[in-house]
């Protein structure tokens, strides 16, 4: 049987390129090299996509870009070619289907989704006006409003707008609040503000990650997440984990250190608290249009209520990340996992 060739892509033009290049380690590490023939695309931090033929060992280590291991490629947007080229041989290389590991702005908003649908190459995840609904966080509150969902009261703001007009907008929400860049993840630019006197530095900061940001209020509860893979109405959903934290928010720094935060898995919750979650992740995720892959954040609160946090349609993805340990607590090891996302994406090109 002829390996299915498949295009995995790490790194990015984005502030979390080193996520990235974790997440797409992992990956390329767990997929099975009997079923597929392998092409790794790294894509450095100013945007230039290569093809790598180096070791796994250093991508992690962001020691990938050397020139006797890299060779510069484009996407061809004509659909009859199907793959990249090669630029400095002029060879074409057909591709299958891609798995872009990637985080943020330029891998996961919808940008790169466009190229390949553009392109006519089938890929992992959801398709481009998911990607771009879920990554812009007070689009996706909104929509998820319509159906019921009970989301944090929210304001957006954009950079030329003055300090002084923000803050007489925010005089309906109460301290504490939250001040995030509107399309960001991995808690890049998010700050907790607990007085007046914190805003301005919030503010300026979630500014140097988007040219928007979102304020919204503080949601006196913990973070639970439901992982979801699948396309339409055939979906797998994950056990349920909640986050245990002993700082202000789940930041960078506890994402990716765990230092005083936990993760629970299974959550800590009854079985009908856990299948509302779930039911309520399902809603959020048919109506963003989700596909493929996406991790649903949510609130619990003291009073039992379900608020709606963010998606996100690429989450981590290394073997202890938070997506494939809500699968595997239902029996889906990684690999398992990643040949269902390859396949799911493969169907959906087909559909």
């Amino acid at each position: 049987m002829e390996k299915l060739k498949v295009a995995v892509l790490f790194g990015g033009c984005s502030s979390e390129y080193s996520v990235s290049l974790v997440s797409g380690t992992s990956v390329l590490r767990n997929l099975n090299k009997d079923k597929y023939d392998i092409s790794m695309i790294g894509i450095t931090k100013q945007g230039d996509f290569y093809l790598y033929n180096g070791e796994l060992d250093a991508i992690e280590k962001d020691d990938w870009q050397h020139d006797d291991k890299c060779q510069k490629i484009t996407f061809s947007t004509n659909r009859s070619d199907h793959g990249f080229i090669i630029i400095d041989t002029n060879t074409l290389v057909k591709i299958d289907i891609a798995f872009p590991v990637l985080h943020g702005r330029n891998g996961e908003d919808g940008r790169l989704q466009g190229l390949f649908e553009l392109a006519g190459i089938p890929f992992v995840g959801c398709d481009m006006s998911a990607s771009l609904i879920c990554m812009d966080k007070y689009l996706a509150h909104e929509l998820a409003a319509l159906k019921g969902i009970t989301v944090p009261k929210a304001y957006t703001f954009s950079n030329y707008e003055k300090k002084e007009d923000i803050k007489e907008k925010l005089k309906d929400l109460p301290y504490p609040m939250f001040v995030k860049p509107l399309k960001a993840g991995s808690s890049y630019g998010i700050s907790k503000v607990n007085n007046e006197d914190e805003l301005d530095k919030a503010i300026d900061f979630a500014f140097k990650y988007d040219q928007k940001i979102i304020i919204e209020e503080n949601i006196d509860g913990f973070e639970v997440g439901c992982a979801i893979m699948g396309n339409g109405n055939d979906l797998i959903i994950g056990e349920v984990d909640e986050i245990e934290i002993h700082t202000d928010f789940y930041n960078f720094e506890e994402k990716y250190t765990a230092l005083s935060s936990k993760i629970i898995l299974p959550a800590r919750l009854s079985d009908t608290e856990k299948e509302n979650i779930k039911k309520t992740a399902l809603t959020i995720y048919k109506s963003l249009g989700c596909k493929g892959v996406s991790r649903v954040d949510m609130f619990y609160t003291k009073d039992k209520k379900i608020v709606f946090n963010e998606v996100n349609t690429m989450p981590g993805f290394t073997s202890h990340s938070r997506y494939p340990s809500m699968l595997k607590a239902i029996g889906y090891d990684f690999s398992a996992v990643l040949d269902n996302l390859i396949q799911l994406g493969v169907k959906n090109e087909q559909d």
